[in-house]
């Protein structure tokens, strides 16, 4: 019997011989820094994910400046002097009106500088084309690069 099952064996091995194929074994490699095929577009690939991650960077460094810069204007000795400054300016701006449109104390021209600008002031008389002549303060204001503002504001022509 045994003979019988080993020409069994035999004939069936004969038998699928033809239906088994070989093929040369072949290694490429998936990557195309290796191979060589679709390197540009690979290289292009790359390019566009290390420039992405530099602009990220230099986002997330401006955006911490920008937050500390915010932190830093928030602070309470921020707030005060922008406080402080704010009152100032104020108190400026109404001895300025004041000494325009003072009824008896007022001056009819002066100037001061503020923080490189400079601001003159002048009442005077100006006379339209019909003969009507009207008090002005001719305000005019120079910056510390040379241009000029000039602001004409009638006095007593109308009121509140």
């Amino acid at each position: 019997m045994k003979r019988k099952e080993t020409s069994r064996w035999i004939a069936i091995i004969f038998f699928f011989t033809p239906l088994v194929l070989s093929d040369e074994i072949t290694h490429e490699f998936k990557n195309p820094s290796f191979s060589g095929v679709g390197t540009s577009a690979h290289y292009l690939t790359i390019e566009n994910q290390e420039k992405s991650r530099r602009d990220k960077l230099q986002d997330d460094i401006e955006a911490a400046l920008k937050a500390e810069q915010r932190a830093l204007e928030n602070t309470t000795l921020a707030k005060f002097i922008r406080n402080l400054e704010s009152r100032i300016y104020a108190q400026l701006s109404k001895q300025l009106v004041d000494n325009m449109f003072g009824n008896e104390e007022s001056s009819y021209s002066g100037s001061f500088t503020l923080e490189g600008n400079t601001i003159t002031y002048q009442r005077t008389e100006q006379c339209g084309e019909d003969g009507v002549c009207v008090e002005v303060i001719i305000m005019t204001i120079t910056d510390s690069e040379g241009s000029e503002t000039v602001i004409t504001i009638p006095i007593g022509t109308g009121g509140f």
